[in-house]
Formats: C-alpha cells, sequence, structure tokens
C-alpha cells in the first residue's frame, strides 16, 4: 500500500511584504526596483578593472613592481564586496503597522487631538521625543500609519520608512539607511582609492611607453589605456568629493537627508542631540557601532490565513480527525430552509414533531372510515 505525501506550498513574507523592493534568492537579496543605473556601475568597475588589469598591470609588473597588480587586485575586491553588500541588504525598512495597530494609533490620535470641525484642517501628528536634553519631533507616516523612530524618514522610491535614513543611492541599486551606511562609506572610500590607483598607473604606462616608442604611437597601440583614463578622470571628482562630502557628515554624526533640511544648522540653529562633540567618538559610533539586526524577517513563513490561501476540501477532510459538518450556505435562509446540524436519531426525529407540532389522537369513526 503505496502512501502519497502532499507538500503544501510555503509562502514567505518577503512575497507579502508591501513597498516597492525586489527580492532575489528566496528573499536573501533585497533591492530597489530601479536597478539600471546599478548595472551601469557594475560594467564601469568591472570593464574599467579588467582592461587594467589585462594590459597595463603586466608591464608594470616587470618593469616596476610585481606589487602593483596586488594592490590593486585587492582595492578591487575591497570595493565589489562593500558595493554589493550596500546593494544586497537590508537598509534599515521598518514594518508598517498591523491593520489593529493603526486603528489603535488613530484612537490615541483622536483621543489626544479631539475632534476637528469640518473644514478645518487637523493638527500635525507629531509626538514630541527627548534625546540628550534636546526636544526631537516624531513625525506620523500616513503610508506605514505608524510614528517615525528619531532619525527615520519614508522613501518615496522604495515607498518604505528607513531608519536613519540618508539618502537612496540610485548608483548602488538600494536605500543607504542605519543597517548598511558603514558599507556604503567604505565602497566610496576605496572606489575613490582604487580610480586614483588606476588613473596614476594608466599615466605612469604611457610616459614609460612613451620613453620608447613615442606619445603618439603609444596612444596608438594602446586604445584601452585611453579609455581607461578618459573614464577615470570623469569619475574621480564625483566620487572623491562624494567620498569628502561623507566623511564630513560621519565626523558630525550627521546624515546627507538631515543636512539638506538643515535641521541642525541654518534657521534652527539647533544643536545636533546624536553628535558627541568629539570627531573620533563620532566615527567610532557610525563606523564601527554595533549593526542591529533585521527586523523584517524575510525569510519567515506566513500562516495559511495570512498568505490567502486555504488547502482544498478533500486535503481539509483527509487531514482533520473529526467528522465534518454539513457546509453551510452563504445566503440567508429562511426559517424554513435553515439546515439541520448533525445530531442523534431521536434528537432528529424530535426536532421534526416538534416543528410539525402535535398530532391530535384519532377518533373510532376517522378509524373506520380510513380503513372503508
Amino acid at each position: 500500500m503505496s502512501v502519497m505525501v502532499v507538500r503544501k506550498k510555503v509562502t514567505r513574507k518577503w512575497e507579502k511584504l508591501p513597498g516597492r523592493n525586489t527580492f532575489c534568492c528566496d528573499g536573501r537579496v533585497m533591492m530597489a526596483r530601479q536597478k539600471g543605473i546599478f548595472y551601469l556601475t557594475l560594467f564601469l568597475i568591472l570593464g574599467t578593472c579588467t582592461l587594467f588589469f589585462a594590459f597595463e598591470c603586466r608591464y608594470l609588473a616587470v618593469q616596476l613592481s610585481p606589487a602593483i597588480p596586488v594592490f590593486a587586485a585587492v582595492l578591487f575586491l575591497f570595493s565589489m564586496a562593500t558595493l554589493l553588500r550596500t546593494s544586497f541588504s537590508d537598509p534599515g525598512v521598518i514594518p508598517r503597522a498591523l491593520p489593529d495597530e493603526a486603528a489603535f494609533i488613530e484612537m490615541e490620535i483622536e483621543a489626544t487631538n479631539g475632534t476637528v470641525p469640518q473644514g478645518q484642517r487637523p493638527p500635525p501628528r507629531i509626538k514630541n521625543f527627548q534625546i540628550n536634553n534636546q526636544i526631537v519631533k516624531l513625525k506620523y507616516c500616513y503610508t506605514c500609519k505608524i510614528f517615525r523612530p528619531p532619525r527615520a524618514s519614508h522613501c518615496s522610491i522604495c515607498d518604505n520608512c528607513v531608519e536613519r535614513f540618508d539618502h537612496h543611492c540610485p548608483w548602488v541599486g538600494n536605500c543607504v539607511g542605519k543597517r548598511n551606511y558603514r558599507y556604503f562609506y567604505l565602497f566610496i572610500l576605496s572606489l575613490s582609492l582604487l580610480t586614483i590607483y588606476v588613473f596614476t598607473f594608466n599615466i605612469v604606462y604611457v610616459a614609460l611607453k612613451s620613453l620608447k616608442i613615442g606619445f603618439l604611437e603609444t596612444l596608438k597601440e594602446t586604445p584601452g589605456t585611453v579609455l581607461e583614463v578618459l573614464i577615470c578622470f570623469f569619475t574621480l571628482w564625483s566620487v572623491v568629493g562624494l567620498t569628502g562630502f561623507h566623511t564630513f557628515l560621519v565626523a558630525l554624526n550627521q546624515t546627507t537627508n538631515e543636512d539638506i533640511k538643515g535641521s541642525w544648522t541654518g534657521k534652527n540653529r539647533v544643536q545636533n542631540p546624536y553628535s558627541h562633540g568629539n570627531i573620533l567618538k563620532n566615527c567610532c559610533e557610525v563606523l564601527c557601532g554595533p549593526l542591529p539586526p533585521s527586523v523584517l524577517d524575510r525569510r519567515g513563513i506566513l500562516p495559511l490565513e495570512e498568505s490567502g490561501t486555504r488547502p482544498s476540501s478533500t486535503q481539509e477532510a483527509s487531514s482533520s480527525p473529526f467528522p465534518q459538518s454539513p457546509v453551510v450556505p452563504t445566503e440567508p435562509l429562511s426559517s424554513n430552509e435553515l439546515p439541520l446540524k448533525a445530531c442523534a436519531p431521536e434528537e432528529m426525529q424530535s426536532s421534526v414533531l416538534a416543528q410539525q407540532g402535535p398530532e391530535s389522537p384519532e377518533t373510532p369513526q376517522e378509524a373506520s372510515g380510513a380503513e372503508k
């Protein structure tokens, strides 16, 4: 006797998560939907370094030192590792409120603000929170139905609230937040060093070749080197400038979002409550502090009710150890059409007799007439 095992489809939580994100590898990889510029970043880094390793590195290793391609390979691998870590990780997305939680928050807001007359604008939904003797406002997100934590903001591209939101970077194809900012900073720092390194040794390569065959002949024989120099020249200023800007932000323990809005400078003139007043302490907190775990639980399993799938009636009947009750119709029925519950025969007979009413005893005349 063979036994057939029926496997039910498992629904992971990442399949039902709101927002505009894409997931790969069964929820292990999380990115934004707009990934075109991220592919361009990969193409520029891989293409430039491939040309450098294929042509210039062999010549420079023989003429100058074999350590040149080794150090270039270390910078390249480190840049690619930090790029993929930034792009494929959860930046610190905050889960949206459940319907019961959202209803409870709405009740709290109505109890605090009271009823607003029709035609008047309701007061802003803000909570005051104190950090280091400084009042910080917690704003309400109408999309996620939550009061955002301090320094969190809602990304309009990914449609999620991100903790310690810095900015959305299309070059890495993801938001930059609390959980991947350090990897983003290490990526642009290592990419700046790699760009300077490749650009410098390309110039050295052209100079060494020009001493032997001339400058014009060198340009004709090495078109790949000319292409590398052009790419590195135009990307050098933007990458190095971006690295300097984020080094300034790390030293102040500030985010790009706060700098653009002028949260701690400009008209407000409010002191930054997150800064320790020491550059070293700020750098240690941002780059070396403990990394919080993801709160999304992307690979968690959803119950059948939440996933929207229910087993068929045959599977329910085979899996349930109890006898199945009759199916109750969805449309409202009249009192004469109500279904009977499964019960004992005596109870069924008594219920039927109760609906028909007590029978009157037959008289002798009615009995004789019936016999005739």
